[in-house]
């Protein structure tokens, strides 16, 4: 490695990022270079996930393009034909599971990598292109499913078997189920994150993703757990829950996985718990604004979510429907019901309603049909003559009048 680079190499690398750059060093170490600068800057101010993430997808990038492209020497070099084929590589290759990547790991990978370009440009350093090779459209659209929830017979399903469970599991499934933490709040809630506020125990989540914390209400049982639990086991190192083994988010998971295989589940992630505690307060009228609090949320637009899979008002307007539907298929007289349907018809329009009857003149109904610049031709012939003879058993003479000009302007039917 020349001295020009030798500057970017940390005095140690103890977190590890530099380990498996092997292959790139060897053949073009200017990539790996490049790429440590810039991992450098990022974690002063991106979360460690984060990091990572970006240190997989350069290596994974580097690799690529050493291997398919050795006349390459750093990224200055890049062209949009690189990135091309580095879509293709990448789309096609198997993950450790022996599955395509799926649609959200190519939506990150590329969305880092189009990160990269842009800060290396903007920041005008040498080893970067003159314009940046990719572009949004390769970054995939982001799908918005719905967030996955247990019903409230599975969420009940799920908490009689956390009640009979091994105590640290009990106590894992329950602080997650009655406040919503994140996986990765749970595991770092320091020692004296129990609060007493007006005599209501309080626990402070620490800042995490969206890097805030703030103070969620606990419910009484997951209140008496946790001073169990910490009674018996006093916080240590300064978080407050510990069993003596290593708590994170993957241990968290296989506990909540556990617990669900008990109570007949399958597989449910911590996560799920969050979104189901969200989905069961929203369905029983708490306000979204008290939701984000509890949650975390920066802002409305990430717990309007949960309204999607809740929205009361197309659940009360299907009730009025069903009702007027089942009445229609268990009436004794079926057309008589048919008559008093007809009489509550309404029709949808931009910002409203119609509620006429169908039997009523509308001057307007036609309206289309009355304008100089419609045409129709002979093959309309029978509808508008259905419509015309509708019209006039029902004395709607201006709707007659229209149709049956219509149909003068026709040519004769032959025969």
């Amino acid at each position: 490695m020349s001295a020009a680079f030798a500057f970017a190499e940390p005095a140690d690398d103890s977190s590890g990022r530099h380990r498996d750059w092997d292959v790139v060093i060897a053949h073009a170490p200017r990539f790996a270079v490049t790429a440590w600068r810039y991992l450098d800057q990022l974690a002063m101010s991106m979360r460690p996930a984060t990091v990572d993430a970006a240190d997989n997808t350069l290596r994974c990038f580097a690799g690529f393009l050493v291997t398919a492209h050795p006349e390459l020497v750093g990224f200055v070099d890049v062209k949009r034909v690189h990135v091309e084929g580095f879509k293709l590589f990448f789309v096609a290759h198997l993950t450790a599971a022996g599955r395509p990547p799926a649609r959200n790991t190519i939506r990150q990978r590329f969305g880092l990598l189009r990160s990269f370009f842009d800060r290396i440009i903007e920041w005008d350093w040498d080893d970067a292109p003159m314009r940046i090779p990719i572009f949004t459209v390769d970054v995939p659209v982001a799908d918005d499913p719905l967030p996955r929830f247990l019903d409230d017979v599975q969420a009940a399903r799920l908490a009689a078997a956390a009640a009979v469970a091994a105590p640290f599991d009990r106590l894992i499934v329950e602080l997650l189920s009655r406040t919503g933490m994140r996986a990765s709040e749970l595991c770092t809630l320091e020692r004296d994150a129990v609060v007493e506020l007006n005599g209501t125990p309080w626990l402070r989540v620490p800042v995490g993703k969206l890097h805030n914390d703030r103070y969620v209400p606990l419910h009484p049982n997951a209140a008496r757990l946790l001073a169990d639990w910490t009674t018996r086991h006093p916080p240590a190192n300064g978080r407050l829950l510990h069993d003596g083994q290593h708590l994170d988010r993957h241990r968290v998971g296989r506990i909540v996985a556990r617990v669900a295989t008990a109570a007949g589940l399958g597989h449910v992630h911590p996560h799920q718990l969050r979104h189901t505690l969200a989905t069961q307060a929203i369905n029983r009228g708490m306000r979204l604004e008290a939701i984000a609090t509890m949650l975390g949320h920066r802002s409305l637009r990430m717990t309007l979510t949960y309204a999607r899979i809740a929205n009361k008002t197309v659940a009360d307007e299907y009730a009025t429907a069903s009702a007027k539907i089942d009445a229609l298929y268990t009436a004794t007289d079926p057309e008589q019901r048919l008559q008093q349907l007809a009489g509550e018809h309404r029709r949808m329009l931009a910002n409203g309603w119609c509620q006429r009857p169908v039997a009523t003149d509308c001057a307007y109904e036609t309206i289309c049909e009355g304008c100089g610049y419609y045409q129709t031709t002979i093959e309309f012939r029978p509808t508008l003559r259905a419509q015309a003879e509708h019209a006039e058993r029902n004395q709607q003479t201006d709707r007659a009048a229209i149709f049956n000009r219509l149909l003068d302007g026709l040519p004769a039917e032959i025969g």
